[in-house]
C-alpha cells in the first residue's frame, strides 16, 4: 500500500495507492466523509472499501483531499473537493492506461463527491454510494445518472434519515437505462458501529454481482 504524492488544483495531494493485480486491472477511486467533521482517508469505511477492491485485483486510490492530512489547500465545501476528485481519478487513470473498468465509492459527503464525479466521467460503470445526504447536499444534478450502483444505509440513521434517502432513490428509480439497488442495513447508524463486517460483506456481493453481469455483456 504505498503512499503516493500527486499534483491537484490547489497543491499536492496525499493519497494510497494499491497497483491492480494484471494491467488492465479495472481501477476503483475511495472518496472520504466530510473533513470538518474527522473525515480522512482512513476513515473505517473507506479503509474497508479499498481492501475490497484490492482483494479482487482493482488498482485502488484513496486520498485526502484539500486540507486533510498532508495535502494542501482548504476545504471549500464541495467545488473543491470535486476538483480534487477529478484530479485523483486523472491521476489513476494515467497510473492504469490499459485498464478496463472504473468505479467510484463515497461515504456520507464522500458519496455526494463522488456522484457528482461520476456525472462528469462517462467510463465509470459503476459505484457505491454509502450514507449519501440527501437531507444536506443538492443531488439533482443527477439528471439523468449515466451508471447504476448501489445505494446503501443504515436503519437507524440519524444523519441521513432513511426517509432522505428515499426520496433520492425513489428520484433515480424514475430513471431509465439504468438500474439503482438500495440496501437498508437493519439497526445500523450512520457511522455503522458494529455493523461494518455487514456493510462491506453487502457491498462485496453487490460488486461481485455488477461485475459478473457487465463481463456477461448485461452492461451499465
Amino acid at each position: 500500500m504505498p503512499e503516493v504524492i500527486f499534483n491537484g488544483p490547489n497543491g499536492r495531494i496525499e493519497g494510497r495507492y494499491q497497483p491492480g493485480k494484471e494491467p488492465n486491472a479495472p481501477i476503483a477511486i475511495l472518496l472520504h466523509p466530510h473533513p470538518e467533521f474527522g473525515g480522512t482517508m482512513n476513515n473505517q469505511i473507506i479503509y474497508h472499501l479499498y481492501y475490497m477492491f484490492v482483494e479482487r485485483g482493482f488498482a485502488v486510490l484513496r486520498f485526502n483531499s484539500r486540507g486533510v492530512g498532508r495535502s494542501q489547500g482548504l476545504f471549500d465545501h464541495g467545488p473543491g473537493e470535486l476538483s480534487d476528485a477529478a484530479a485523483a481519478l486523472d491521476w489513476l487513470q494515467t497510473q492504469n492506461k490499459e485498464s478496463q473498468g472504473c468505479w467510484i465509492a463515497g461515504f456520507s459527503f464522500g458519496s455526494w463527491i463522488g456522484m457528482q464525479l461520476l456525472m462528469r466521467r462517462p467510463e465509470v460503470e459503476g459505484f457505491i454510494s454509502v450514507a449519501p445526504q440527501e437531507n444536506l447536499y443538492d443531488f439533482s444534478f443527477l439528471a439523468p445518472c449515466p451508471s447504476s450502483g448501489l445505494i446503501i444505509h443504515g436503519e437507524n440513521d440519524t444523519v441521513s434519515p432513511p426517509y432522505e434517502v428515499q426520496k433520492l432513490v425513489d428520484k433515480l428509480h424514475e430513471q431509465k437505462g439504468i438500474t439503482i439497488e438500495q440496501q437498508i442495513i437493519e439497526g445500523a447508524n450512520h457511522f455503522f458501529e458494529g455493523k461494518i463486517e455487514e456493510l462491506i460483506e453487502n457491498c462485496s456481493e453487490y460488486l461481485d454481482r455488477r461485475r459478473a453481469d457487465i463481463a456477461a455483456g448485461g452492461g451499465r
